[in-house]
């Protein structure tokens, strides 16, 4: 599924292109036509899953509110294999920070960073606090966030979009 936030703050879902029957929400097709929108950047990352146990298994609580806002506890925590869905989310915002150009220093922490899902199950980036400041600053007003594990790794691919430059 593809998830757009249109100019007017509202968020249209889209299947795959398999799904080219139905008809767009109004407003999709001119938030995804490649004239209307310039990536501003772009965040892959790769996180090995022992990793994310043993950070969960030393420091427990302590490493989950540090890292996890409480909506991407609250999803990860109820699901099975627990820690391939905390390594999706780890590696999602490390990919978002690379967009950001911050790394999670400057200011950002790891809960500036979110991720919740749509109601068609897609990934959505929400930004907070300094993640938020510094994305309005370069002009993103979308994300397109891909997220994939399996038992021993997690992988996430972030892009961040804005409006055309004026010519």
């Amino acid at each position: 599924m593809i998830a757009v936030i249109l100019s007017t703050g509202e968020v249209a879902e889209r299947g795959t292109r398999a799904d080219s029957d139905r008809s767009e929400p109004e407003g999709f097709a001119n938030s995804c036509s490649n004239t209307s929108m310039r990536v501003v950047g772009h965040g892959l990352d790769i996180v090995e899953t022992d990793r994310i146990g043993k950070l969960l298994e030393s420091h427990g609580q302590r490493f989950l509110h540090r890292c996890f806002t409480e909506h991407e506890l609250a999803y990860a925590l109820n699901r099975p294999r627990t820690v391939e869905h905390l390594a999706g989310r780890f590696a999602a915002k490390e990919a978002i920070f690379k967009v950001l150009g911050t790394g999670w220093g400057q200011g950002t922490a790891w809960i500036d960073a979110e991720v919740q899902r749509l109601a068609s199950g897609a990934p959505n980036v929400v930004l907070h606090g300094r993640c938020r400041e510094i994305a309005e600053a370069m002009g993103i007003n979308l994300w397109l966030l891909s997220i994939s594990h399996i038992r021993s790794v997690a992988a996430a691919s972030a892009i961040g979009v804005s409006d055309p430059e004026p010519e």
